[in-house]
């Protein structure tokens, strides 16, 4: 937005007649009403552009995850990092098995999904939902429309769940999404579920190692994973 030119003219000259005081209030209108409607359109132009995005059937952003859908209902259509800058990642344990999981997340009814799925017995990755797309996994706008999910098969109270491979795979995939959007490899960026504000989890619970995850996840961001 511009600053206003008018004022009084140079000494010795007439100030401006009224057609150029016309012509530039007019000016001055077409300027407020596009910006305007530049306005308005900011805050509804991510709705369709989801739409507009080329999506090819059971491609995947992280090399050799499975494409397991889940229900459409349990995330929204977008276009990030256009709409929304991606900058965290957030860890979760679902308190079920993983085919429990892929269930849950299919069901239309559930109302969530992340994007990801790691199976603990051999740290197999599911993608649910692509990465430009908000996944309804944080229980948090903010977060959702920021953050890719990933869940990790088990129960917080049980740490036989987290086996090294599943801690490999899980790193793996974190170091690729770090890479694919400058998210910085560290606490700050890389958060449980119980760590998202207005939120109440214990995900994924106090035999997560976080110390050694993060570790983890800079040596497969420094091996170019």
């Amino acid at each position: 937005m511009g600053e206003h030119a008018g004022g009084r003219g140079s000494p010795g000259r007439a100030g401006p007649g009224r057609r150029t005081v016309v012509l530039g209030g007019a000016a001055v209108a077409v300027g407020a009403g596009a910006f305007a409607a530049r306005e308005v359109l900011e805050r509804w132009w991510w709705r369709y552009s989801g739409d507009e995005v080329d999506r090819v059937e059971g491609e995947v952003d992280h090399p050799g995850a499975e494409w397991v859908p889940a229900s459409s209902g349990n995330y929204r259509r977008a276009n990030r990092p256009r709409d929304y800058a991606i900058d965290r990642v957030v860890i979760h344990m679902p308190e079920a098995t993983y085919a429990i999981t892929l269930q849950v997340f299919q069901d239309p009814s559930h109302g969530a999904s992340t994007h990801y799925v790691i199976r603990s017995e051999d740290g197999h990755v599911a993608q649910l939902a692509r990465e430009l797309d908000v996944a309804y996994h944080a229980g948090n706008l903010s977060f959702n429309e920021r953050s890719i999910g990933i869940e990790h098969e088990g129960w917080a109270d049980d740490p036989s769940y987290l086996t090294d491979a599943m801690y490999a795979s899980s790193a793996r995939l974190v170091a690729g999404i770090c890479a694919r959007y400058a998210i910085p490899v560290d606490r700050q960026h890389i958060v449980g579920h119980n760590e998202v504000p207005e939120v109440v989890r214990i995900c994924p619970g106090p035999h997560w190692d976080w110390d050694r995850y993060i570790g983890l996840v800079r040596e497969a961001a420094t091996r170019g994973v």
